[in-house]
């Protein structure tokens, strides 16, 4: 996800105050690159399961074009490049079941593989003309971010299991923050909303060496074997496959990020839980993605920074808020006016919420915000981060 910065006017050694949005949002066509290691022996195997995977990428919507490279030094070394109309209808596509089901073929003949996403901001040749104008957009500047790479992951627990979970994630040990010397962990908060859990985190630097350091801790080992049983989605830590598809399924990337220009000795983070009703994910998260920059925008309003995170129909804000969270509900929950109120109630599920559809229509805020918030389970900052 690129990070951003709306307003570029200061000198660089004070990009760091300045207000940062990063977003999935701005509708600039997308580039996908997707480093892959084969097993030795195994090319052609792969080779014949990219071209399947690449048959059916074709009828995906949003999808332009993609492309397939062999390293001239080391021929396990294969690189994949597509270009998509924006980052929405990847992410829609790339998070889905098809799109686990779509890659399964590979998996027994690639090694590893790591996935970068960008936004094109600038490319040589002629300006596009025709039908292809207006699908051939790119970003309009380059944004400056605060260095910080957000995630999250979600699952759910069997139900009555939810004070037992809780108590298990609590008590883990935190594990060493330096990953190497360019990647440090620097924050991971862990909420639940009724049976479901939300463990989002924070990198400096590789998102991925972050992960893989974390899931070789002992400490962290023991609690995700300890938490087993309760799952509602069964895994097998020991089998790579098993952890391979349960760690997909669970990944909950962050679709947009702003923070205010300033910042404020008393904040405290929370996390709200926006359940979309079937295939409203995405536009739920948009909408709350407006309204999230036009709030950063007053100087006196009481979210310093938000984070919102999507997967299908699961929207969560993580926000970080300046006094108690019930003295302004409205921008709290993303809301700054009737409007896009009444359209964040008709795409959300009220059941899962606990509420019912019509009376949703009418809820206040308060009452809103109330049913949305999550139990904090843990929040934890590494030393100086």
């Amino acid at each position: 996800m690129t990070t951003t910065s709306d307003r570029i006017s200061e000198p660089p050694t004070q990009q760091a105050s300045q207000r940062v949005s990063q977003s999935v949002f701005d509708g600039s066509r997308l580039r996908v690159v997707l480093l892959v290691d084969v097993y030795d022996g195994a090319q052609q195997q792969f080779l014949e399961a990219y071209e399947d995977l690449c048959n059916q990428v074709a009828s995906v919507p949003g999808h332009v074009s993609d492309q397939l490279c062999q390293s001239i030094e080391n021929p396990s070394q294969w690189l994949i490049t597509s270009e998509w109309e924006s980052a929405p209808p990847f992410l829609t596509w790339v998070n889905s079941e098809e799109h686990v089901q779509m890659v399964k073929p590979l998996h027994s003949c690639v090694r590893d593989t790591r996935s970068l996403r960008f936004h094109i901001v600038r490319e040589t040749g002629g300006p596009a003309v025709g039908a292809e104008a207006g699908k051939r957009r790119l970003q309009t500047s380059p944004r400056i971010g605060d260095g910080l790479i957000r995630h999250a992951l979600t699952f759910t627990v069997k139900p009555g299991s939810e004070k037992t979970v809780a108590k298990i994630l609590a008590g883990y040990t935190s594990p060493e923050p330096r990953v190497d010397d360019t990647t440090r962990l620097c924050r991971t908060s862990l909420f639940m909303h009724g049976n479901r859990v939300v463990r989002a985190i924070e990198v400096r630097g590789d998102l991925l060496a972050a992960l893989r350091h974390v899931a070789r801790q002992p400490e962290v080992r023991a609690v995700e074997e300890a938490i087993n049983p309760y799952l509602e989605q069964d895994r097998d830590l020991d089998d790579p496959e098993s952890a391979r598809v349960f760690f997909t399924r669970a990944a909950l990337p962050a679709v947009h990020h702003v923070t205010a220009g300033q910042e404020s000795p008393e904040v405290v983070r929370h996390a709200l839980y926006y359940p979309a009703r079937e295939g409203c994910g995405l536009r739920l998260a948009e909408l709350l993605a407006r309204q999230d920059e036009a709030a950063a925008d007053d100087p006196h309003g009481p979210v310093l920074r938000s984070t919102i995170f999507q997967r299908d129909d699961v929207v969560v804000r993580l926000v970080d808020v300046r006094g108690g969270i019930d003295t302004d509900p409205g921008p709290v929950l993303g809301l700054t006016d009737r409007g896009p109120a009444a359209e964040l109630t008709e795409l959300l599920d009220g059941g899962a919420l606990g509420a019912d559809a019509s009376a949703l229509k009418d809820i206040a805020p308060a009452r809103l915000l109330k049913v949305a918030r999550m139990e904090l389970v843990t929040d934890r900052r590494a030393p100086d981060a």
